[in-house]
């Protein structure tokens, strides 16, 4: 494997053994940290009984330190009225930033943060750039951002030329003029703007504007298997998805497509039985659990993710050691109509057959997990749909098919629908209204 693969070749391919030491060792660093600066963590472990001085390896930390989750720092902040929901472990005046999550399945979480150079978010990122292609001197096509944190320090550490253009939803033919005149060598795409190119492909020429390119990056929303095809196939792009690392960071695919790669340096990560929250057998899917190593400004301990994962740390193809996961969804995604379980897999397959809905821009509407009828609301694409009526009754059978269940379907234009996403960067799949 070349050397030349890896921005930090030491770090990326340490034996799993050394991957565990340096976890333990920071771990029970982290333990007496968070409880001497962290009114949070201090009330919560003394409510459980738990001292600092109990937790004196990883198997301790496992047993006795208890989880969180995003409703009880929520609490926690409204019984405070702390915004930082008592997870702050330095004065305010030493952060650096305070950034949000994308917000997508509720109100979003604001993570405050300590950093010279480019923030740890950024910084991490910088192996999976470095993997997907880019290199000194390459030029990057950026977004304007404002979650997370601005990308432009990172790619500017790693010694890319920042190309800045508005890259938001519904610009993407100034986009693909930008591509053209720049010619970068990567680019950030949501899972909206692979929908919009998918439209621009019958009146631009793709391929020769996306050649510069020697990977983009997608998050936000999984990509169908036709939708990066399509992409591979048509395009000529290669798209490298990443996800959330339990919102201690990100979690990216290699050239490999085996997995998302989990930093074990930057993060603790267990798979665990949700119901029961002990550890699932290898290859099973749990609820990732995740622990900050990299942040002393306000770290996430035994954070439960609602992600439900299979996790392996078996070595990848590409040499990396580090931990891969694959995302099998979230908890509580699952609607049960009358007490029969749908998934989302199945109606995004119905929903993709269909010629004028093929982006796979739908949604189910629900007040509870549990329902009496399957609402199903779906976009598609004006341009290729000429009886609304014709299209409702296909995607009526096609659901049917594949759920067993009825849907009670509503039909809005693709942009329609997207105009009603509250996330800056995900579509969400399950809404209230």
């Amino acid at each position: 494997m070349s050397a030349d693969r890896y921005f930090e070749p030491e770090v990326e391919t340490m034996p799993p053994e050394r991957i565990r030491e340096c976890q333990e060792k920071r771990v029970l660093e982290l333990v007496p940290y968070a409880y001497e600066n962290s009114p949070f963590y201090r009330e919560l472990w003394d409510a459980h009984g738990v001292h600092p001085r109990d937790i004196r390896s990883l198997e301790d930390f496992r047993a006795r330190i208890p989880f969180i989750d995003k409703a009880m720092i929520r609490d926690y902040r409204a019984r405070s009225k702390d915004p930082y929901g008592g997870m702050l472990c330095v004065p305010p005046e030493r952060l650096t930033s305070v950034s949000s999550s994308s917000g997508t399945t509720g109100d979003p979480e604001f993570f405050a943060e300590i950093w010279g150079d480019s923030p740890p978010l950024v910084t991490a990122q910088i192996r999976d750039l470095w993997e997907l292609g880019l290199r000194p001197g390459d030029r990057v096509l950026s977004t304007v951002g404002n979650f997370r944190n601005l990308m432009d320090y990172g790619f500017q550490a790693l010694g890319a030329v920042v190309v800045t253009v508005d890259c938001w939803l519904g610009r993407m033919p100034e986009v693909v003029e930008a591509l053209r005149r720049y010619r970068p060598a990567y680019m950030q795409l949501m899972y909206p703007q692979v929908v919009e190119l998918e439209r621009l492909a019958a009146t631009h020429d793709l391929r020769e504007a996306l050649s510069s390119l020697k990977g983009a990056s997608c998050a936000g929303q999984p990509l169908s298997r036709r939708m990066r095809d399509t992409a591979r196939e048509d395009w000529g792009l290669e798209i490298h998805e990443y996800t959330s690392a339990a919102d201690t960071g990100t979690a990216w695919e290699c050239r490999e497509r085996d997995g998302f790669h989990l930093w074990e340096d930057t993060v603790f990560a267990e798979c665990l039985d949700p119901e029961v929250l002990s550890e699932v057998p290898v290859g099973e899917v749990g609820e990732l659990v995740a622990t900050d190593l990299d942040n002393l400004a306000a770290p996430l301990i035994r954070y439960r993710s609602e992600d439900l994962v299979r996790l392996s740390r078996e070595r990848c193809g590409c040499g990396r050691t580090h931990a891969r996961m694959w995302v099998a969804g979230r908890r509580g995604d699952e609607t049960l109509v009358r007490g029969r379980p749908v998934v989302l897999r199945e109606i995004w397959q119905a929903v993709e057959e269909q010629p004028e809905s093929r982006g796979g821009i739908f949604q189910i509407v629900r007040a509870s997990r549990e329902v009496d009828e399957l609402r199903v609301r779906v976009g598609y694409d004006p341009e290729v749909t000429a009886d609304t009526a014709d299209l409702a009754g296909r995607l009526n059978k096609a659901v049917l098919q594949r759920t067993g269940v009825e849907p009670v379907l509503e039909l809005r234009t693709e942009e329609e629908l997207l105009r009603t996403v509250r996330s800056v960067a995900k579509f969400p799949r399950v809404v209230k209204d």
